[in-house]
């Protein structure tokens, strides 16, 4: 029998673990699975709170459908049944700009009309046709990028605010390789962003007519997917169709290597041994059960960071807010002064996140560049996210429902010189055969991410298994 223990309950350790269970039955292999988890329950950031009558997403409120990934698991987990895709209104988003709402044009006419950037800033951004790619590989911020391809009023009204509604970062320290691979990828392969639009719209239209369909060329795309009852219901099924040992409450103080496997030493005192481990808990924690085993991964692990965020859910009796909802929300640029990074307007993306006649509205407060948010009482919080919605969307109500959720460490953050941690980690790896490592804080932030690198790794368990039992 070949034990494993899995670290982290999240959707990283669960989709691993179900991922590996697959697998081995498929291929006839005995393997036993003991999934630990600190917290008293599973799910990590995602879990969804359903409070008079409202929903509210802790963490993470859907997967985006343009990748197959999480769409194959919840086929395996027989839930396409309960499948719910955002409705139109999640094409419609918007930034706040210069006292005003300004809808992202979805169009090149759209774009000539918007007043979002001035006339200066769209010559700017027509000019990146003429700006000769980078080719010497090396990594980059995206703030540097930007400003280089699209010009320092692009970077400001458009990618910061992306940045900070994906990440909750910096443009000004993140990786534009290892956060935006496909971006740094349509440079290097057609010259520029500009020019590779032009490309893939020519092949897009080509396809089109044969009957086929084409991702967007360097944006997303995608419908934002959940549940009835949230994203939550994607981690209960995971947890549900594990056959192996969960166990909650079960902090992990560290990993030793024993002669025929690894030892795995809780913070009860007590120990678990096992041929394989795989470990898919933050950055910082990986960093502390690994500090006898491997003490080089340290000060690597120490340099992927984390952003504050705090959710804020506010709910309102929908006559008392005076503008339209009709659409995703809005992101807010860092120059305009405001408290938030934005909000979103969950009730208008996805039915049932309000009782009748109310509207939900989650704003985020933190993040890289403002990190100081998270110990704010929560009077100040509630004052500084009214202020933003009185200024922004004009409402002036008191809100009738209000959650605050705290994440002093929220999202990992990809800052330049990621790959090279990521190789670090790798080469580390390499001398501890057994022990395996995945987590949104290595291979990508989003579910999607998640679902495929759990994928991955349990790809590289199961050929360890099969090698070992040779």
């Amino acid at each position: 029998m070949n034990r494993i223990i899995i670290i982290g309950g999240g959707i990283s350790g669960l989709s691993a673990a179900y991922a590996l269970q697959q697998r081995a039955a498929r291929q006839g292999l005995e393997i036993t699975i003991t999934l630990l988890d600190k917290d008293n329950r599973v799910g990590g950031k995602i879990r969804s709170i359903r409070d008079q009558g409202f929903l509210c997403e802790w963490g993470p409120n859907g997967f985006l459908d343009n990748k197959p990934h999480t769409l194959d698991l919840c086929a395996q987990l027989a839930l396409n049944d309960h499948l719910l895709r955002s409705n139109d209104n999640a094409r419609k988003r918007f930034i706040y700009s210069n006292a005003r709402l300004h809808q992202l044009p979805e169009s090149g006419a759209a774009f000539l009309k918007s007043k979002l950037i001035s006339w200066p800033g769209k010559v700017r951004l027509a000019g990146e046709i003429l700006i000769p790619a980078k080719k010497d590989g090396e990594d980059e911020t995206l703030a540097d990028f930007s400003r280089r391809r699209l010009g320092a009023e692009a970077l400001d009204k458009l990618i910061a605010p992306m940045v900070s509604g994906i990440f909750a970062g910096d443009p000004e320290q993140m990786s534009l390789a290892s956060c935006f691979p496909r971006i740094q990828q349509l440079e290097q392969e057609y010259g520029g962003l500009l020019k590779a639009m032009i490309r893939l719209a020519k092949k897009k239209k080509a396809e089109r007519k044969a009957g086929k369909q084409v991702a967007s060329a360097a944006g997303p795309g995608g419908v934002l997917t959940s549940f009835s009852e949230g994203i939550q219901e994607l981690t209960d099924a995971l947890a549900e169709a594990l056959q192996g040992d969960i166990r909650c409450d079960s902090e992990v103080t560290g990993i030793r290597k024993k002669s025929d496997g690894y030892q795995v030493q809780l913070g009860s005192g007590d120990s678990l041994e096992a041929d394989m481990v795989l470990c898919t808990a933050p950055a910082y924690a990986l960093a502390g059960m690994t500090r006898e085993l491997l003490p080089e991964l340290k000060p690597v692990l120490d340099e992927i960071p984390y952003a504050v965020m705090n959710v804020v859910c506010f709910g309102y009796q929908r006559d008392k807010i005076p503008l339209s909802l009709d659409g995703f929300g809005y992101l807010t640029p860092r120059s305009e002064g405001r408290h938030t990074l934005g909000t979103l307007w969950d009730s208008s993306i996805f039915p049932r996140r309000a009782p009748e006649g109310m509207v939900m509205l989650r704003s985020m407060l933190g993040g890289a560049t403002n990190p100081e948010a998270i110990d704010l009482p929560e009077s100040e919080i509630i004052r500084q996210v009214r202020a933003d919605l009185k200024q922004i969307m004009a409402i002036d109500a008191e809100p009738d429902f209000i959650r605050i959720f705290r994440h002093h460490r929220a999202i990992p953050q990809y800052r330049v010189g990621h790959q090279r941690r990521l190789q670090a980690l790798e080469t580390a790896l390499q001398n501890r055969p057994g022990l395996f490592v995945s987590g949104n804080a290595f291979f990508g932030v989003g579910l999607n991410d998640c679902v495929d690198a759990g994928n991955r790794v349990a790809e590289r368990i199961i050929d360890f298994v099969r090698s070992r039992n040779n």
